[in-house]
């Protein structure tokens, strides 16, 4: 049986690598004012998780192609109506959340698993959890290639497009995988609270930077340091998870909103 160092070290260690990579996109959701795109796929997620408990079926499993077939379609339909993106994100977000409880409904007993989702628990991470959090973090590793591209079309889409990124192939990447941040994230975080998860850090880091690569190393940093810090007071509290990580990083926004002295610096090269 795992000792208690043990298991504390291998929740902190997953949550590192998830902060990680959640902060890391996260600096595009903020900078490309997609911050509502991260509260849609995480209610995405719930109709997912949701499915898999009435399934019988493990939810991470479940709710992970539910979310990517989400991101995908709020993609697509953003490119083939009028309709603006909080819009179509607003849709989604409703359609996920009405099929979620009528599948909730349909489950004859009642399931932990839906709390543990919905606000989460540091008791549900186990071994597996690490790995899918280790193998989330090497595929955010390998898109740093990727970083010069997104940045661009970031800042200047037209530009991007002219020179001949294929900027539409490049966002539906994008979105999957925030979405797969996401759905990873909901163990750790909770459903309800995984929209700041994405937010906060990348947005106190913008807040300090003068440029977007210094946004994006910054809310890396911040979200790491955050979750740490957070499943640590969340241990010795006993206290809910994703609360305590969320309003770590709250603090670490009014720090750097207070050393900029309310100052902000919009980041305009990359």
């Amino acid at each position: 049986m795992d000792s208690m160092l043990a298991i504390f070290l291998r929740i902190v260690a997953c949550g590192m690598l998830i902060g990680f990579s959640a902060s890391y996109y996260g600096a595009f959701v903020v900078q490309r004012g997609m911050s509502f795109l991260g509260n849609g796929l995480a209610h995405a997620a719930f109709g997912g998780v949701a499915l898999g408990i009435l399934l019988g079926q493990e939810p991470l499993y479940v709710a992970l192609p539910f979310t990517v077939l989400a991101a995908l379609g709020i993609n697509w339909l953003r490119e083939h109506t009028k309709l603006a993106a909080d819009s179509v994100i607003g849709l989604f977000f409703a359609l996920s959340m009405a099929l979620g409880i009528i599948f909730l409904s349909r489950v004859p007993t009642y399931s932990q698993d839906a709390m543990t989702y919905l606000f989460g628990s540091l008791l549900s991470v186990g071994v597996t959890e690490l790995w899918i959090s280790a193998a989330l973090a090497v595929l955010t590793v390998a898109t740093f290639p990727l970083w010069p591209r997104w940045a661009y079309s970031t800042f200047d889409r037209e530009s991007a497009r002219i020179d001949g990124q294929r900027i539409r192939r490049e966002d539906y990447l994008l979105s999957v995988l925030i979405a797969v941040n996401v759905v990873v994230a909901a163990k750790l975080v909770g459903i309800v609270l995984l929209s700041a998860f994405l937010v906060i850090p990348a947005a106190a880091a913008r807040l300090v930077s003068a440029s977007f690569a210094m946004m994006t190393t910054l809310s890396v940093g911040i979200g790491v340091f955050s979750v740490a810090a957070g499943f640590a007071i969340s241990y010795q509290a006993d206290l809910p998870s994703g609360a305590c990580v969320v309003l770590t990083q709250i603090l670490l926004f009014a720090l750097m909103f207070a050393l900029n002295k309310g100052g902000i610096k919009w980041p305009r090269e990359i």
